[in-house]
C-alpha cells in the first residue's frame, strides 16, 4: 500500500510525504535488502499511487512481475499518525484477490512462502485464497505465516480462521500481546499448545526478546537490542526478514532471532516500514558476539 507520513502534527500538517508499507511487501523488501531473491505477488489499482508503489518496492530489489493491476479499483493506503496507524483500503485491489492468483504463480524452486494473517480478513475472497495457497502440496517450499492481528479487521469475522491457518504453517511469527488478544496467553508454551501445527513457532515479545520453539527441541529465548526507537510500526515484519534469511542461510536458532532483532533494529530507527540497514560490521559483530555483550550493547539513533 501507499503510506503517507504527516511532515508535523497529524492535525495540523499540510505535507505529507508518500512512503510505501504493507506487510507482506515490507518482508519482501528487507528479504532483498539481505540478499535473498524474492517476489512479491499482490494487486494495485491502474493508478499513480499504485505505480509508486510497484515501482519502490522494485527499486528495493523485489521482482515484481506477478502484481496484478486492476483498472476496476484503487490502490490501497493507509496513514501513520503518532504511533497509529489508519487504513484506507476497503474495496481496494488487493483486498479483491483471490484463488486464482495462485494459478499465475510458478512455484518451481520456491523455497518458501510468507504471508500474513492481515490477508485473510479482508475479504470472503482473500480467504480462499489463503485456504488454497495452505492446501497446496509442498513439494519444495514452505509456509510461513505471520499472525499480525488487526482486531479492527476482524471484527464480525471468525478469528479463529487464525488459529486455523497457522496450524496449517510451517513457521509462525506472533506477538505476545497479539496471542494474549486472540488465544488469552501470551507465555509461549501455552501458546505453543493453541499452535501444535507448526515446525517453527516464534513468539516476539517485545523489547524483552523473542522465543523460539522448535518440534522436538528445547526453546530458546534471545534478549531484544536495547536501543532508542523511533516508530515501532513495520518491525515485527523486519524481524521475520531477519530470521527467514537466516532460516534460509542454514543458520542455528540463536542466530536466527538475532538475526531477527537485527533487522528489527534498522526498522526502529525510521519513521517508514523499511528503513537504512544496519553497518554490516555491526551485524556481523553482533551476531557471533558473547551474550553478555549482546546484553550491554545500546544502539542509538
Amino acid at each position: 500500500m501507499a503510506m503517507f507520513l504527516p511532515e508535523g502534527p497529524p492535525d495540523r500538517a499540510r505535507t505529507w510525504s508518500r512512503a510505501v508499507g504493507g506487510a507482506e511487501s515490507n518482508v519482501a523488501c528487507h528479504l532483498a535488502g539481505l540478499g535473498v531473491p524474492v517476489a512479491w505477488v499482490s494487486a494495485v489499482g491502474d493508478d499513480a499511487l499504485g505505480r509508486a508503489v510497484v515501482a519502490e518496492v522494485a527499486a528495493a530489489g523485489v521482482e515484481v512481475s506477478g502484481v496484478v493491476v486492476d483498472p476496476g479499483r484503487q490502490t490501497g493506503l493507509y496513514l501513520k499518525e503518532s504511533g497509529t496507524v489508519r487504513y484506507y483500503r476497503t474495496g481496494s485491489a488487493a483486498s479483491c484477490l483471490g484463488p486464482e492468483v495462485l494459478d499465475r504463480i510458478d512455484f518451481d524452486g520456491v523455497h518458501l512462502v510468507h504471508t500474513s494473517g492481515i490477508t485473510p480478513a479482508l475479504s470472503e475472497s482473500c480467504l480462499a485464497l489463503m485456504r488454497a495457497l495452505f492446501a497446496m502440496p509442498r513439494r519444495s517450499h514452505r509456509i510461513s505465516f505471520d499472525v499480525n492481528w488487526r482486531p479492527a479487521l476482524w471484527a464480525g469475522r471468525d478469528r479463529a480462521v487464525l488459529a486455523e491457518l497457522a496450524n496449517a504453517a510451517d513457521i509462525v511469527f506472533v506477538g505476545a500481546d497479539e496471542a494474549s488478544e486472540v488465544w488469552g496467553t501470551a507465555e509461549p508454551q501455552r501458546i505453543r499448545t493453541v499452535l501444535t501445527g507448526p515446525e517453527m513457532l516464534v513468539v516476539k515479545q517485545g523489547e524483552h526478546g523473542a522465543t523460539l520453539i522448535e518440534r522436538d527441541r528445547a526453546p530458546v529465548f534471545e534478549p531484544a537490542l536495547r536501543m532508542d526507537v523511533v516508530e515501532p510500526i513495520g518491525a515485527g515484519d523486519a524481524f521475520a526478514a531477519g530470521f527467514l534469511a537466516a532460516l534460509l542461510d542454514g543458520a542455528p536458532p540463536r542466530h536466527r532471532l538475532r538475526a531477527g532483532h537485527l533487522r528489527a533494529a534498522s526498522a526502529l530507527r525510521t519513521r517508514e516500514d523499511v528503513g537504512p540497514p544496519l553497518p554490516p560490521e555491526v551485524v556481523a559483530a553482533l551476531l557471533d558476539a558473547d551474550e553478555r555483550t549482546w546484553a550491554a550493547w545500546r544502539m542509538s539513533r
